[in-house]
């Protein structure tokens, strides 16, 4: 099975900040008989079966527990599929400031671009110029 390697640090990373805090599943995060990819294969089987496309964190870290709480697990086969991680990123201020200062001149630019391609539009005169003067043709 080929996961991203966000959805494996994702689960590899809470299951560990919870074996620090919680003792008992400690003792089972750390049983030999289990390993990560064996979870993934089972969150992953497991997803499939329910049949959604959507799943909060908390179910989806749920499933990753009762992997490697539950002594005789059916893990299922590896899966082809693809894993959607949602990521919240946190910017420095240095970063946000770099990233408006490339917004302010992106959007100078295009201001420009369009201020330039208004002047350079020649403007067409009408072969049938009557100066005016209305005409009414039938």
């Amino acid at each position: 099975m080929q996961v991203s390697t966000s959805f494996k640090n994702s689960i590899q990373s809470y299951l560990e900040q919870r074996a620090e805090y919680d003792e008992l599943f400690a003792r089972s995060y750390r049983n030999p008989l289990k390993n990560i990819t064996d979870c993934l294969t089972y969150i992953t089987n497991e997803v499939y079966k329910s049949g959604c496309n959507g799943f909060d964190d908390d179910e989806i870290f749920s499933m990753a527990v009762h992997y490697f709480d539950e002594a005789n697990i059916e893990v299922g086969k590896p899966m082809n599929c693809k894993v959607a991680v949602n990521h919240h990123v946190e910017l420095t201020e240095e970063e946000k400031a770099e990233a408006r200062k490339e917004a302010i001149k992106r959007a100078e630019n295009e201001a420009y671009s369009r201020m330039t391609q208004r002047k350079a539009a020649p403007k067409k005169e009408s072969k049938n110029s009557n100066n005016g003067q209305m005409t009414l043709l039938f």
